[in-house]
């Protein structure tokens, strides 16, 4: 006779007859009411039929979930880039679907790999091309601070002729590492005014790099 044990549990009929249950599935599964997919709204006050906020929150939640990255990839980091835009870490869970190469349609400059002196003009003119708003993350050693390269062709900081927002240690930086350093992007984004981009403080930071 083969008994029943449990919903999750069924008997095994080994040699000698009937052992011990094999569980599977033992962990309840969370109803699909617990399962939260937006991420909560901006503050505001809320009504029947209306919900009012502050503009810059509405465009900031609009920005951040809709970053398209420009990965300027020179070294070994790129390929770690490679596997964060594959489907094992899936950058593009967090709004970044389209990877582009055209500085123009791009607003997330990636600054990948080492960047020699010679290369340093070019990075500049990618950054100038860009519409804004625009943002740049230096992703490992070489593009943060010029990484075991400290010799005299190779630029130590990308942020030597372009600023920079957020960056990415390691050599090279794990796709973990990279994840991290893109939602941190995401929350400078989604908490900038409106009006950084035309303040006095923003356009001193660009005439710093000689940009006007």
């Amino acid at each position: 006779m083969t008994r029943v044990i449990g919903l999750n549990k069924r008997p095994f009929r080994g040699f000698g007859g009937i052992m011990r249950p094999v569980a599977f599935n033992v962990k309840e599964k969370p109803l699909e009411r617990d399962i939260s997919i937006v991420e909560q709204g901006p503050d505001g006050h809320a009504g029947e039929g209306f919900f009012a906020t502050k503009l810059s929150d509405v465009v900031g939640l609009a920005r951040k979930n809709s970053l398209w990255p420009l990965p300027f990839a020179t070294k070994c980091c790129g390929i770690e880039f490679m596997a964060t835009m594959a489907s094992h870490y899936d950058l593009a869970r967090f709004g970044s679907e389209r990877v582009g190469f055209s500085p123009r349609q791009c607003d997330l400059l990636m600054v990948i790999g080492l960047i020699s002196k010679k290369m340093a003009p070019v990075v500049r003119q990618v950054y100038l091309q860009m519409a804004e708003p625009r943002w740049v993350m230096a992703i490992g050693a070489c593009a943060s601070s010029g990484g075991i390269f400290d010799t005299y062709s190779v630029l130590q900081g990308v942020d030597q002729v372009i600023p920079v927002d957020v960056y990415v240690p390691g050599c090279p930086p794990r796709p973990e590492a990279i994840i991290d350093g893109f939602l941190n992007v995401q929350n400078l984004v989604g908490k900038e005014s409106i009006r950084r981009r035309n303040s006095d403080h923003y356009k001193k930071l660009l005439e710093s790099y000689g940009i006007q």
